[in-house]
């Protein structure tokens, strides 16, 4: 069988152009011993000040932006060190929003966030995510609710495939993992609640 893309098949797509398709956000994020603005215009090298502001502020990114004292001028070190890890994440989402893919892949991106960094690359992860073809490999099945088709893979077999309100009626392993997160967040709530300065 073929591959195609739009129609195409994809061995007929050059390399280059495909990757110019492609836009990925990952657990582990790439940043470098630079600016924040050239971080973000990695994606785009010709991007417009006014282009990096608006990937920013769609990424959530803008309001801890500016409350620095040197803006996009900060210099984040290698990685990202002087950044949190929500921080980081958002940085590399405003990176993939000024590259403007056709075809956005997510891989984990809302791993080992604390709970309000993860409400806001959720939030940013939406507005992303509009009018483009998504494929999101994740653990927290909260990012993937909305999705038009979700495959669940154990051990290297696809076992389930359908949106969520079909894998929740069939009472199977997707059904499971999702009682079994919401119970967790369930329990982890008093712990929040007597914790002082949780905010």
């Amino acid at each position: 069988g073929n591959i195609e893309l739009d129609g195409r098949p994809l061995r007929g797509v050059r390399l280059d152009s495909y990757r110019r398709l492609l836009g990925v956000v990952e657990q582990d994020v790439f940043l470098f011993d630079g600016t924040i603005a050239e971080n973000i215009g990695y994606a785009n090298r010709h991007a417009t000040v006014g282009e990096l502001h608006h990937a920013a502020n769609v990424a959530n990114a803008l309001e801890f932006i500016e409350r620095l004292p040197n803006g996009f001028d900060t210099v984040i070190g290698e990685r990202g060190v002087k950044l949190s890890g929500g921080q980081r994440q958002r940085i590399a989402i405003a990176r993939a929003v000024l590259a403007d893919p056709r075809i956005l892949i997510l891989d984990e991106a809302t791993s080992n966030l604390d709970t309000e960094s993860e409400r806001l690359i959720q939030l940013s992860l939406e507005a992303l995510m509009k009018n483009r073809t998504c494929f999101v490999i994740a653990h927290r099945l909260s990012t993937i609710t909305h999705a038009d088709k979700i495959v669940v893979i154990e051990h290297g077999q696809l076992t389930e495939e359908g949106d969520h309100e079909e894998l929740m009626h069939a009472n199977g392993r997707y059904r499971e993992m999702v009682q079994l997160q919401v119970n967790m967040q369930r329990d982890l709530l008093p712990l929040v609640k007597s914790t002082p300065n949780s905010a």
